[in-house]
């Protein structure tokens, strides 16, 4: 594609989950960090997806991805090798997974390699993998427009350096309350996210589950996104890389870096997860259209909407 298109890269894990939660349970379903981010952000802009798979990845998996119009290209199939394993419950805490199981397979010895019109990319997202992964992305991209990174309690623990090294090269860091405050050692949130934002970010973005979602532009606080009022959570895997994947979508579709736009892929961002978790997997994604995120996005405005005082 020409420099300077609009589609979204995402580099991250694929996977097959394993999950329980109250209501069922499903066995080596699609998932993984690359997956509900790519899906979610197909919905508003071209999306290229670098990852690898087991050659016991099923097809329709693979075929479902390119009927979203993922760019599957930097796809890698390791031969002979299994595929990232997951197997989680949310029997207590639908905010929290138990992990039961983890089975690296071939995303232990994951090296992404960008195809060539790949490195063209000016939208890039680097879903939750070790920094040192997320660094050598970086190192292949050319004049990106904006970057976001995500990561977990992990990276944040047994990573420290190679994060930062991250997230004095990114835009946009997207972190949940638990892992800005173990990042920064603040428990204040607006605290945590002015400490992260003098690490390198000029926005951050706090996901806050089942009570929304904050943006902060410049260490300040400019949203606040009120969480859908849903009646059942299914499943909550997937709800922060979807949430991320919408946003990063609209932002490419959008072509513009404001704040009104960073606040409208808060919203979005914010639509697409509420749909995530009302089935396993990415089951409500597969039938999800354009008009029902529409429509649930005017619900959540109209939600939010007061009036001044007079």
């Amino acid at each position: 594609m020409a420099r300077g298109d609009n589609s979204v890269l995402i580099v991250g894990s694929v996977a097959l989950d394993s999950v329980e939660t109250p209501t069922g349970k499903v066995e080596r379903a699609l998932g993984g960090a690359a997956v509900y981010s790519a899906v979610a952000a197909s919905f508003f802009a071209a999306v290229r997806i670098v990852g690898v798979v087991g050659d016991d990845f099923p097809e329709e998996h693979l075929a479902f991805l390119i009927s979203r119009g993922i760019d599957t290209s930097g796809l890698q199939v390791a031969k002979g090798k299994k595929t990232f394993h997951w197997q989680g419950a949310y029997l207590d805490d639908l905010n929290n997974a138990q992990t039961i199981k983890t089975e690296l397979n071939v995303f232990e010895n994951f090296k992404p390699e960008l195809p060539s019109e790949y490195r063209l990319s000016k939208y890039v997202f680097l879903a939750n993998i070790d920094p040192d992964l997320q660094l050598e992305v970086l190192d292949q991209i050319d004049s990106p427009q904006l970057v976001a990174c995500d990561t977990m309690n992990f990276w944040i623990e047994r990573k420290h350096p190679s994060l930062l090294n991250v997230l004095r090269k990114v835009d946009v860091a997207f972190m949940n309350d638990a892992e800005a405050r173990l990042l920064t050692g603040q428990t204040n949130l607006n605290r945590a996210a002015h400490e992260i934002h003098k690490l390198g970010p000029n926005y951050v973005v706090i996901k806050k589950g089942e009570h929304g979602a904050v943006l902060y532009c410049d260490s300040d606080l400019c949203f606040m996104a009120a969480p859908y009022p849903l009646y059942e959570v299914v499943d909550p895997t997937g709800a922060g890389d979807t949430f991320a994947g919408g946003f990063m979508g609209y932002m490419a579709q959008a072509g513009v870096i404001d704040r009104d736009h960073l606040r409208r892929a808060v919203v979005y961002g914010s639509t697409l997860a509420s749909f995530n978790v009302q089935d396993f997997s990415l089951n409500r994604l597969r039938t999800l259209t354009m008009n029902d995120i529409n429509n649930r996005y005017e619900e959540f405005r109209r939600i939010v909407h007061f009036e001044p005082v007079e």
